[in-house]
């Protein structure tokens, strides 16, 4: 990993440094960049790929401090700044999704175009009701644990290269407790949704995290398709599957 230092604190980075038209890939709450490394493989051919991980995650530093979608998205725009990125597709996974799409409404300026992973936007109730407890289980000691039941919970039974990744991950509780509220329980997209003007992809996988149609109503530009044979993590699992929409994404808009 690389590292930049903004206003004292170390955000840890990867770059392939060419001169291709560049690709952002943003990971999930308590995750860090290895939930894509199926993808830099596949897009570095075609792409300068640069991948992060945000403040707070992996090897970036955690100040204590709130840690919000929009503070999230300025950090990727000053990355995109530093590093000299022109026209980036962004692509977020779970959380990073919201955090895309929370940039492209702020920084309508930078990017070319948008994907969303499995992201949990305009969530349905009953999934919201699911949540409460999981939301508190995290403020208790064994607080990992916690995140691992749940984002296990995301899998399917042939999950195995999520459930490795799930286990080695490590996050700060401070960081994980509002990381975890504000892009779920405390996060309304409407804003960032109509803000968004860009091409706008949006990749389901086999939980109903999202509200197509009211998505749709406020993003018309937004195309939708849904991966197969995997759970939540589908770019490590079904990665032949993700990175093929995404090229096909690109092809067309």
């Amino acid at each position: 990993m690389q590292f930049l230092e903004r206003d004292g604190v170390a955000l840890a980075y990867e770059d392939t440094k060419t001169d291709l038209p560049p690709i952002f890939l943003v990971h999930g709450c308590g995750c860090d960049h290895r939930s894509f490394a199926p993808q830099v493989e596949s897009f570095r051919k075609q792409h300068r790929v640069v991948l992060v991980d945000l403040r707070g995650h992996g090897e970036s530093d955690a100040p204590q401090q709130d840690y919000t979608m929009a503070a999230f998205a300025d950090d990727l725009a000053w990355f995109c700044t530093k590093l000299g990125l022109v026209k980036p597709v962004m692509v977020g996974h779970s959380m990073g999704g919201n955090v895309v799409l929370e940039f492209a409404a702020r920084y309508p300026e930078i990017p070319s175009s948008i994907v969303m992973i499995d992201s949990c936007i305009f969530p349905p109730e009953a999934l919201l009701a699911t949540l409460q407890p999981a939301t508190e289980a995290l403020q208790g000691s064994n607080y990992l644990a916690a995140l691992q039941q749940i984002l296990t919970s995301l899998c399917l039974p042939t999950d195995e290269r999520a459930r490795q990744l799930i286990s080695s991950l490590q996050v700060p509780p401070h960081v994980l407790i509002s990381a975890f509220a504000n892009h779920l329980t405390h996060y309304d997209a409407t804003s960032a949704a109509v803000g968004c003007h860009v091409p706008t992809a949006y990749l389901g996988a086999g939980n109903p995290f999202v509200d197509l149609p009211h998505f749709q109503s406020l993003t018309p530009q937004l195309v939708t398709a849904h991966t197969m044979g995997s759970g939540h993590f589908s770019p490590v699992e079904v990665p032949d599957q993700i990175n093929a929409m995404i090229t096909q994404f690109l092809r067309v808009y």
